[in-house]
């Protein structure tokens, strides 16, 4: 991003621009929100969609690569293929065809863990149905095994042997040497959902970073591993604790080093998807749906999750190392690439930690109103035009204060919503745990990726409806279902605007948290209604003859609201 674009003065020919063009996210993370002093009036008043995707082609972003990589390798993972739906397999049908265009002349292939959604057989010849006839003859295929791919019901070592048997992979972890590079592929060692590396797999990748650092010292070392390494890349909060002092101990001598990892779902847009320290990590985000940080009100898997597929492309120049980041799904690039000069030198990384203290800004021209269609009793809802920053507006801190005792009545933080496409602007957001018949002033500052606060923040006011405040309830259409595999219409009424809110279902006699759900789902109510149809599970504890019940639950606790019971009788 130039500095000029942060310049007040620029914003008009910012706007012109970007009136011609529209919004899509690539834009949206070149120069966040340039559009925030547009004149919005009408927009904010009268219309709360999206700014459409521009049509611009963004391949002049690389035209300065012209000189001829000497390793091409594209990054993916978390496929997910499950059994009981193809829409996965759909999606990495698409990314293949489409990294074969923009990658034509591909040196390896790499997946980094749960190609598979449950490890079965079925969904490993599912995913290689699609892999096979559309890999390219002399790309290298190096598969890693994922926490996913062993919850079969198989003893680890028969997940493994599986994993080899249906991938023709030699060996669960395994280093390879291509075009004089050296691949460095591990293993999470069972199922267990933060990753295991024992000491031996661990002593294992040292003898071959040795190897690895005496063949070129100046060359990269790639290493691939599902699960990241915790204190890392954005998301690492899920990654693994057993032994990772000595993981990164290890790595750590080899400032060359470039991890790969999976495991999180997290997007390839956040810069903090590529961290240097001692050495580089990168995450590789999804093909399946998106995961993200908590805390925030969209929930952790927000509305409309299943649309993310990306994927990284990998160039390796003999000065340089060029990770590209694709948005699959909208088949562009999002973000620009990642540039590692080569030979490595810690003094050198530029993906640091500490390499963002700018805060972002709302401009002059930036306006927040009320939506009253959407005022209720107990919420308002607010649309703002979104901040700029230098590298991206991650999210917004909502407080809404009682303007008379200027108490606050709810604080909470909010996504700039910078992973869809296109990216909202204005973007609305609910504000919920009012109190009926009562003016609030609303205040809202702009947070970067790095948690820079906005040094200038939104204000509006709203007042509540008048009122009375319902609690939530559950409806179900019956309650005596006709055998396990019978439906139940269920509606949830008065729910709040979700903070990671769900709705599971238990035998009567059991307690959340000590037992887990038989099924659970985020709910996101509209106008306070969640609606669903629910069919009989093929869970062993879901039988006839037992009595069951939803529960309602705000948060990502346990935190029971309300609840509905029914029966399970014989089919016939």
């Amino acid at each position: 991003m130039k500095n000029d674009e942060l310049n007040h003065e620029n914003d008009k020919s910012l706007q012109d621009d970007l009136l011609k063009k529209g919004m899509d996210r690539r834009t949206f993370l070149e120069g966040t929100t340039k559009i925030a002093g547009m004149t919005l009036g009408l927009t904010l008043v009268n219309s709360l969609t999206s700014l459409p995707v521009s049509a611009a082609s963004s391949s002049s972003v690389f035209n300065s690569l012209s000189n001829k990589p000497d390793l091409v390798f594209p990054v993916i993972s978390d496929i997910h293929i499950q059994r009981q739906s193809d829409d996965f397999l759909n999606k990495f049908a698409t990314t293949l065809e489409q990294l074969n265009k923009v990658a034509p002349k591909q040196d390896a292939f790499v997946v980094v863990g749960d190609l598979t959604d449950l490890g079965t057989e079925l969904e490993y010849d599912k995913f290689m149905s699609a892999y096979n006839p559309r890999k390219q003859s002399k790309a290298v295929s190096m598969f890693a095994i994922g926490n996913h791919d062993y919850w079969n019901g198989l003893s680890a070592a028969d997940s493994q042997k599986r994993f080899c048997e249906k991938t023709g992979m030699e060996s669960h972890f395994y280093h390879k040497v291509i075009k004089g590079y050296h691949f460095i592929v591990l293993a999470t060692e069972d199922g267990n959902t933060s990753g295991t590396f024992s000491v031996n797999q661990i002593e294992w990748m040292g003898e071959q970073l040795k190897i690895a650092n005496a063949d070129d010292p100046k060359k990269p070392i790639f290493v691939f591993h599902h699960q990241p390494i915790k204190g890392t890349i954005y998301g690492s909060e899920w990654g693994f604790s057993q032994n990772r002092d000595l993981f990164y101990d290890t790595l750590k001598e080899y400032p060359q080093v470039v991890t790969f990892s999976g495991h999180t779902h997290y997007p390839l847009d956040d810069p903090r998807i590529i961290h240097q320290k001692d050495f580089t990590t990168i995450g590789t985000s999804t093909g399946a749906y998106l995961w993200i940080d908590g805390g925030r009100i969209q929930g952790e898997v927000p509305e409309g999750a299943g649309f993310l597929n990306q994927a990284l492309i990998v160039e390796v120049y003999n000065n340089k190392l060029i990770i590209k980041r694709r948005d699959i799904h909208n088949n562009d690039w999002t973000g620009k690439p990642f540039e590692i000069s080569l030979p490595a030198k810690k003094d050198k990384f530029k993906y640091t930690e500490d390499r963002d203290n700018k805060a972002p800004f709302f401009t002059k021209n930036a306006m927040i109103s009320i939506d009253h269609d959407k005022t209720t009793v107990t919420s308002l809802a607010i649309m703002l035009t979104q901040a700029k920053d230098d590298l991206i507006v991650h999210d917004y801190k909502v407080v809404a204060r009682n303007a008379e005792t200027k108490e606050v009545a709810n604080e909470f933080l909010a996504f700039s919503e910078f992973y869809k496409d296109p990216v909202p602007n204005p973007l609305t957001l609910p504000v919920g745990e009012l109190k009926p018949n009562t003016t609030y002033e609303i205040e809202v500052h702009a947070l970067d990726a790095y948690e820079n606060v906005s040094h200038n923040s939104l204000k509006v006011l709203g007042k509540t409806l008048d009122g009375v405040v319902k609690d939530v309830t559950i409806t179900l259409s019956k309650d005596v279902l006709k055998g396990v595999e019978d439906t139940v219409e269920v509606t949830v009424e008065n729910a709040r605007a979700p903070k990671s809110d769900w709705i599971g279902l238990y035998e009567v006699n059991e307690k959340p948290g000590d037992i887990a759900a038989i099924w659970w789902m985020y709910t996101n109510p509209t106008n306070g209604t969640v609606k669903f149809t629910h069919k009989g599970s093929g869970s062993s504890r879901f039988k006839e003859g037992s009595t069951y019940k939803f529960i309602y639950f705000y948060g990502s606790g346990y935190d029971a609201v309300a609840s509905k019971t029914f029966t399970v009788g014989s089919k016939e």
